[in-house]
């Protein structure tokens, strides 16, 4: 009997053996095409301000990459943001990028140099409208901030795109009515808390560090952005439809909103290449993104976002070739 025992284990032990070296081997071909050099050489990665989300997203995907592809050399290079990172995409100055979908829309609107090769990796999160302004200030809604010294970003910014767009559609020109100033997530919390500025808007993932920062230094407030602006948003030409109305949840900045949701604007992000970039690599590009999503959402909020489901939906830009073939590899 004793017999018919132990070969009955033996056999269990098998079959689980071969069941965990089917399982190994899913994993392996999730991580890693098996059979498959990883690509080599550099690409440049162009990111965004000092603070924001595109950038600490950048330097997290550089280091998964690197894991991936030991050969491949990635350069970081800093941004404005959403506009300028678009141009230097089309322009072959960068390969890879993020950028929010109106952002593309206008560029390719306004027949930029390039833009017909621009293609998307990968639809990754949305960005939330931030107005900031200090605790105690008079200003209450978008309309109250004329004759204010506001920051709207950089001139290449998407903060600056969506900025002006808000503040034309509650009546204000950003060229006469406010005082406009140029700052960025980088410098526009300081600037604030000092006094400098009377507001400032920022369209990040939430929740930026910048201004989660600035929550432990000074008190501030959000201003809501009601749907009332989104529908006026919605007669400013094409690229205007891919703002939506929403809220800022009451969990992205408790200090602040102290169980409250904030009423806004977002804007879906993408990562983004060319048409010429090599397909093969931006397969690769691809599968890191989607599996680095928890160990780069540990640090980056708005990354927990990124859902293969989701991904393929980079409109303005259709897939690129390399992004194609590994979401068509992931289908069941």
């Amino acid at each position: 009997m004793s017999k018919v025992f132990s070969r009955i284990s033996r056999r269990r032990a098998l079959r689980s053996a071969a069941v965990g070296v089917v399982a190994l081997g899913l994993l392996l071909w999730w991580l890693l095409p098996l059979g498959e050099d990883p690509p080599s050489g550099t690409i440049v990665f162009s990111t965004g301000t000092a603070r924001g989300v595109y950038q600490e997203y950048g330097e997290r995907l550089r280091t998964e990459l690197a894991e991936d592809m030991p050969g491949l050399k990635v350069e970081l290079l800093s941004s404005a943001g959403s506009q300028e990172n678009v141009q230097r995409v089309a322009t072959g100055k960068a390969d890879f990028t993020f950028a929010a979908a109106d952002a593309v829309a206008a560029y390719q609107l306004r027949h930029g140099s390039g833009a017909g090769r621009l293609r998307g990796v990968a639809r990754l999160y949305d960005d939330y409208v931030h107005l900031i302004v200090r605790r105690g200030s008079d200003v209450k809604s978008v309309a109250d901030l004329r004759h204010k010294r506001v920051a709207i970003g950089p001139p290449d910014s998407g903060v600056r795109l969506i900025a002006d767009r808000v503040l034309k559609a509650a009546g204000i020109d950003p060229r006469k009515d406010i005082t406009p100033v140029a700052d960025g997530i980088d410098i526009g919390p300081d600037r604030l808390r000092r006094g400098k500025i009377d507001a400032f808007f920022w369209s990040g993932g939430l929740p930026t560090k910048g201004l989660l920062t600035l929550a432990r230094k000074s008190a501030f407030t959000f201003v809501p952005i009601d749907a009332g602006l989104v529908a006026k948003l919605h007669s400013d030409g094409e690229e205007a439809r891919y703002y939506r109305a929403t809220n800022i949840p009451e969990s992205a900045y408790p200090k602040v909103q102290h169980g409250a949701q904030v009423p806004t604007i977002a804007v879906s992000n993408v990562l983004m290449t060319r048409t010429d970039v090599d397909p093969r690599l931006t397969e690769w590009v691809t599968r890191t993104v989607i599996k680095s999503r928890d160990g780069i959402g540990a640090h980056v909020h708005s990354a927990q976002l990124v859902d293969l489901r989701t991904a393929i939906y980079t409109d303005p830009l259709p897939l690129q070739e390399g992004a194609r073939r590994y979401y068509r590899s992931m289908k069941p």
